[in-house]
């Protein structure tokens, strides 16, 4: 098993920059990669930004590139999703998935094995 807590999340204005991170614990050395999604009330879990652990290979949502970074620690088994020039349609619960068996970055919800609880993100206009 490995546990996922997300923190960084909070009320933000439009323009403003957040930083995200999920610390894995537990069986943590199985994790291949890592990724954020998002999700709003009554819409589908949306795929942000992923890592893959041994190489680092980054992949992102069209809607995020630019914007966001994504970047693990693989010691301390942390990893960070850097939010800038926030927007008000960022406004979304992220959620931090780890997948065991993915070697890619990959964007798929049902390649990641272990999810966390969420944390709010609210940019105000």
């Amino acid at each position: 098993q490995v546990q996922l807590v997300e923190s960084g999340g909070g009320l933000v204005q439009a323009g403003d920059s957040l930083r995200l991170s999920c610390a894995a614990s537990g069986r943590a050395a199985s994790v291949s990669t890592m990724g954020w999604f998002r999700q709003v009330p009554g819409k589908e879990r949306e795929f942000v930004a992923a890592v893959t652990w041994r190489l680092s290979s980054t992949n992102y949502a069209d809607t995020v590139k630019g914007r966001f970074t994504i970047s693990r620690d693989n010691p301390k088994n942390t990893v960070w999703l850097q939010i800038n020039s926030l927007k008000p349609e960022d406004t979304a619960v992220y959620y931090c998935a780890a997948a065991v068996l993915a070697d890619t970055a990959t964007s798929r919800a049902g390649s990641y094995d272990y999810w966390g609880q969420g944390t709010q993100v609210t940019v105000s206009s």
